[in-house]
C-alpha cells in the first residue's frame, strides 16, 4: 500500500481486523507495547523506519497522531500547543506566541479561543479538545497526520468540523485515517484500505472502493451484509 503526498487515506473494516494496530505502526507507538512484534517494511521519505539505527522520537515528530479520544494535557491551552517546541528546546516566547497563533487558526480553532489562551483545555468542548489536539500535533511541523477514529466521541455538528477540517490540512499534510464511519471515509478520503482480520483486502480510489469493489469481501462489508 502506497500512501500518496497531500490526500486523505482512509482504513475502514469491522472492528478487531487490525486498522489502529497498523496505524500505530507507521509512527512506532507500537514500540511502547510489550511482547508486540513488527515484520516488514515501512518506508518514510525513502527510509525504512524499523531499521535499528532509525530514531523513534524523531519519526513522530514527523508524523504526528490525533487518538480516539481527546486527550488535552492538564495545561492552559496556550500551554498544550506550545509543549512540543518547548521540549524541541524552544523557549522564545515570541516565537512560541507566533506557533500556538498559528496552530489554532490551521486547526481552525483560534477565533473560538483566542481571548482565553491562559484557560485551562479542560474547559473545552469535546469537539473543540478534539481540534486543539490537532493544533498541538501541527505546533512541531509534522509531515503526516495519523488520525486514529478522531470523530467517534463526538457529536453530528463537531464531526462536521473536524471532517472541514481535514480537508484543510491535505492542502499542506498527508493524512491518513482509521474509521468506522463509512459514510465519513467517503466524504472525506481520497483513498480507502479495506483490512479484514489483520490482511489488506483492496485498496484504491476511494470513489472505486465504494461503488466497484474488485473484492467480495470489501462488496459485502460496504454493503452492509457483514461488520
Amino acid at each position: 500500500m502506497s500512501i500518496l503526498e497531500n490526500k486523505i487515506t482512509a482504513l475502514i473494516g469491522p472492528s478487531g481486523c487490525g486498522k489502529s494496530t497498523l496505524i500505530r505502526c507507521f509512527n512506532r507507538m507500537n514500540d511502547m507495547i510489550d511482547k508486540c512484534k513488527i515484520t516488514g517494511s515501512i518506508l518514510f521519505d525513502g527510509n525504512d523506519i524499523y531499521q535499528p539505527d532509525t530514531d523513534a522520537v524523531e519519526i513522530r515528530k514527523k508524523i504526528g497522531m490525533v487518538f480516539q479520544k481527546p486527550n488535552p494535557f492538564p495545561k492552559s491551552i496556550y500551554e498544550n500547543i506550545a509543549y512540543g517546541p518547548r521540549v524541541q528546546g524552544n523557549n522564545n516566547k515570541k516565537e512560541l506566541d507566533a506557533i500556538v497563533e498559528k496552530s489554532l487558526k490551521v486547526a481552525a480553532l483560534w477565533d473560538e479561543v483566542c481571548d482565553r489562551l491562559q484557560e485551562s483545555a479542560m474547559g473545552l468542548s469535546g469537539g473543540q479538545q478534539q481540534r486543539l489536539c490537532i493544533a498541538r500535533s501541527l505546533a512541531i511541523e509534522p509531515q503526516i497526520i495519523l488520525m486514529d477514529e478522531p470523530c467517534s466521541s463526538l457529536d453530528p455538528i463537531a464531526t462536521a468540523k473536524i471532517e472541514d477540517l481535514m480537508l484543510q490540512l491535505k492542502k499542506k499534510y498527508t493524512v491518513i485515517i482509521v474509521t468506522h464511519n463509512m459514510q465519513q471515509a467517503a466524504r472525506v478520503s481520497d483513498f480507502t484500505a479495506y483490512m479484514y482480520l489483520g490482511k489488506l483486502i483492496e485498496f484504491g480510489k476511494t470513489k472505486q472502493i465504494f461503488e466497484n469493489p474488485q473484492q467480495e469481501l470489501t462488496e459485502n462489508y460496504i454493503t452492509g451484509r457483514f461488520g
